[in-house]
C-alpha cells in the first residue's frame, strides 16, 4: 500500500522563478520500441530534459547527483566535475558518462538508457576512486520536475511503499517516481533556491533538511543514497497517469537487471538497421557517425502520433525561459521534419517518410497550408505562415514518388 508522508512541509513557497536548461545537447536517447514512451537528453554530464508521454512534452528540467564529504566540499555534477560522454554502441542511443573530480580523487561513472518497454529512465551508476576517500562520500540524487511543461505548480511528496521510501511529484494528473536499487537513507522535497537539497548542502556540506512535501511551486526532489554496502546501483525515474502507475512502472523496471535491460535496448536499435545502406567500408570511422546520425533522426519521431517528428529535443535559450514560453524546437516544424525524413530516405529507410507524409496529410489546413509550427497533436503554436513550411511537404511527396515508394492515399 502507498503511504504519502506529509508531516513536514517545506518552507519558502513557491521558490525562485523556474527556468529550463541549456539547448546544447551531448546526447539524445529513447528506446526503439513504441511501448516505451519516454525520451531523455544529456548535457554537460547529466540528464537534462526528459520527455513523456509524447516527444514534445518535457517533464523534467534535469536529473543529477550531488556529492559531498559532509565537512569540506560539495560538488554538483554539471558545474564542478569534468565530464566525458561516450556512445555505448554504434547503432543505439545509450551513453556512458564519466564525471571526474578535478583533483582526481573520485569519479561517477553512469550508463544511461531508457527501459526498452516501459516509460522509465535507467541510470546505472558506479562511484570509483581511492577506497578510503570514497568511503567518506555522500551521494545525493537531485531531480527538478517541470511537469506538464512547466516549473510552476508542481507538487512533491516523499512516499513509503512495500518497505521502500521514494520520491514522487505530481501536476495535473501526471506523476513521476524516483527510486533506486539501493535505499534512500534520507528524502526531502523543497522549493528551489529556498529549501531544496542543493541550497541545503551548499550551506554546510550536509543534508540537514528532510521535508516530506512541497506543494504548488518550483521544486527539487533530493534523496541521499545508501552506499554502505555497495558503490554501484541503478537509479530509475518513471512516469504514470496516477501515483500507483508511476510507482509500479518504477519498481517493474528496476526489478530487471540493468545488463538485461541494456541488452534488449541495444537489440531493439539493431533491428532499425534492416533497410539502412551500409557505409562501413567507405567512411573514415567505419560508419559510426553515420549510424549515430540515423538513430538520432529516428529518435525524434513520436510514438503516439506516428510520422510526427519534432525539430529537436531542446529549448533554445532555455536557461532564460520560464513557463510563459512553452514552445521551442520540440514542436513539429514541417521544414525540419521533411529534412529529417529525407535524410532517412537517402540512407535507405523510407517507412518513416511515408508515415510522415500521411501525418502531414491529416494535419494540413483547409487552405492547403500548414502552421509555422505545431504540437504533435496538430494544435498550432506559432500561427504565422512561412513559405518553406508550406512547400516542404510537397517536396516530400515528390521525393517518395521519385523513389517509387507505393502510397495508397
Amino acid at each position: 500500500m502507498v503511504k504519502i508522508l506529509s508531516q513536514r512541509q517545506a518552507f519558502g513557497s513557491p521558490g525562485i522563478d523556474p527556468r529550463w536548461t541549456h539547448a546544447n545537447k551531448d546526447g539524445v536517447g529513447t528506446a526503439y520500441s513504441t511501448s516505451s514512451k519516454i525520451w531523455f537528453t544529456i548535457w554537460n554530464g547529466v540528464v537534462t530534459e526528459i520527455y513523456h508521454p509524447t516527444v514534445d512534452k518535457p517533464q523534467v528540467r534535469d536529473l543529477q547527483y550531488l556529492i559531498s564529504d559532509g565537512k569540506s566540499f560539495f560538488h554538483e555534477e554539471k558545474r564542478h566535475l569534468e565530464s566525458k560522454v561516450e556512445p555505448m554502441w554504434t547503432h543505439g542511443l545509450g551513453y556512458r558518462i564519466t564525471n571526474s573530480d578535478p583533483q582526481g580523487r573520485y569519479a561517477v561513472i553512469k550508463e544511461v538508457i531508457a527501459d526498452p518497454h516501459l516509460s522509465c529512465i535507467l541510470q546505472r551508476t558506479k562511484l570509483t576512486g581511492n577506497s578510503d576517500f570514497i568511503s567518506q562520500l555522500q551521494l545525493y540524487a537531485l531531480c527538478a520536475p517541470h511537469l506538464e511543461v512547466g516549473g510552476r505548480g508542481n507538487n512533491g511528496y516523499a512516499v513509503e511503499v512495500a518497505g521502500h521510501r521514494i520520491l514522487t511529484a505530481e501536476k495535473e494528473g501526471t506523476w513521476l517516481a524516483l527510486g533506486a536499487t539501493i535505499p534512500f537513507t534520507r528524502l526531502s522535497c523543497g522549493y528551489v533556491g529556498q529549501s531544496d537539497g542543493w541550497t541545503d548542502l551548499a550551506d554546510n556540506f550536509q543534508m540537514d533538511w528532510e521535508f516530506d512535501s512541497a506543494i504548488d511551486g518550483n521544486l527539487a526532489l533530493t534523496g541521499e543514497l545508501n552506499l554502505d554496502s555497495t558503490k554501484e546501483f541503478t537509479l530509475g525515474l518513471a512516469f504514470g497517469t496516477n501515483l500507483h502507475n508511476a510507482i509500479s512502472t518504477l519498481f517493474q523496471s528496476l526489478n530487471i537487471p540493468f545488463e538485461k535491460q541494456k541488452q534488449q535496448y541495444n537489440e531493439q536499435w539493431k533491428r532499425s538497421r534492416d533497410s539502412i545502406h551500409s557505409l562501413e567500408n567507405s567512411s573514415y570511422d567505419e560508419g559510426k557517425l553515420y549510424h549515430n546520425s540515423v538513430s538520432l533522426l529516428l529518435a525524434h519521431e513520436d510514438k503516439t502520433y506516428p510520422g510526427a517528428l519534432i525539430a529537436s529535443m531542446a529549448i533554445p535559450w532555455g536557461e532564460a525561459k520560464d513557463d510563459q514560453d512553452q514552445g521551442g524546437y520540440h514542436l513539429v516544424w514541417t521544414r525540419d521534419m521533411v529534412s529529417s525524413v529525407s535524410g532517412l530516405v537517402a540512407a535507405g529507410e523510407t517507412d518513416t517518410a511515408v508515415r510522415s507524409l500521411i501525418y502531414l496529410a491529416t494535419s494540413q489546413q483547409e487552405d492547403g497550408g500548414f502552421p509555422q509550427n505545431f504540437w504533435v497533436d496538430g494544435e498550432p503554436y506559432w500561427k504565422g505562415i512561412q513559405l518553406d513550411e508550406v512547400a516542404f511537404p510537397i517536396l516530400l511527396a515528390w521525393l517518395l514518388r521519385q523513389e517509387n515508394v507505393p502510397l495508397k492515399l
